[in-house]
């Protein structure tokens, strides 16, 4: 009997043992599983707060760019056209140091209205600066089809020339010479049918000669070509002193 109540005694102890250590076990994973949890929450919540400082910065970085390629680009334009508004030197003394350039000329020629043998050579500075002609345009006169240019008759021109370097002319305005084909009307060469005309005998080459149609009917009797002036008038009243001295 006694020896029976000490085995139930000793299963009693080992079952309690046992018991003990599965609770043990137990508590181990709950402990690991607790801890896991908040190292996740932990990393989160600290790079969270990081995330809108570095949008926030980069708005403005991206606001303070465009304001200044913004600033930039309006200067950069409102410069550029001042200076262009502004314009170039209008003055005669500009243009006596700056020969005219023919990509800086428009040239026309016209029948001077209530003549039947003169023309008008305006030329017009287009350009944005005075700039200097030489007196009078360089003119000859001859056969549109013609091989051989040699025979082409040239005006006579005032003499006793002087004075100022050059005829200025300045932006937007033009120097206007006028030719009297056949100043007494009398029969004349009828084969001439173009006029050949460089603005500045002086400085431009000869390549640069434009060259205008007269027509059918035109007769060419000892012409006569007046000196660059503001008017038509002052134009005829210079080409009729042609051939003087």
């Amino acid at each position: 009997m006694s020896t029976l109540r000490n085995r139930t005694t000793v299963l009693a102890a080992a079952t309690t043992a046992v018991l003990a250590l599965a609770l043990t076990a137990c508590d181990g994973d709950d402990s690991g599983t607790k801890s896991a949890g908040p190292a996740s929450g932990n990393s989160a919540a600290a790079s969270s707060p990081e995330a809108p400082k570095d949008t926030a910065a980069n708005t403005d970085t991206a606001q303070n760019t465009d304001t200044a390629k913004g600033s930039g680009t309006t200067g950069g334009s409102t410069t550029r056209g001042g200076s262009g508004t502004a314009g170039g030197d209008t003055s005669d003394s500009y243009a006596y140091k700056h020969p005219c350039k023919s990509g800086d000329l428009s040239v026309r020629v016209y029948p001077r209205e209530g003549s039947a043998t003169q023309q008008v050579i305006e030329v017009n500075n287009v350009g944005a600066n005075s700039c200097g002609l030489s007196y009078f345009p360089r003119v000859s006169l001859g056969a549109a089809k013609a091989s051989d240019h040699s025979s082409d008759i040239q005006p006579t021109v005032p003499g006793g020339l002087g004075g100022a370097p050059a005829y200025p002319v300045k932006p937007k305005t033009a120097a206007i010479a006028v030719i009297d084909l056949n100043p007494s009307g009398a029969n004349g060469l009828t084969w001439i049918d173009e006029m050949n005309v460089l603005a500045d005998g002086d400085h431009m080459p000869n390549a640069e000669t434009q060259n205008f149609e007269l027509g059918p009917d035109v007769k060419v009797l000892d012409p006569k070509l007046g000196l660059y002036r503001s008017t038509v008038a002052e134009a005829v009243s210079s080409m009729k002193q042609a051939g003087t001295s």
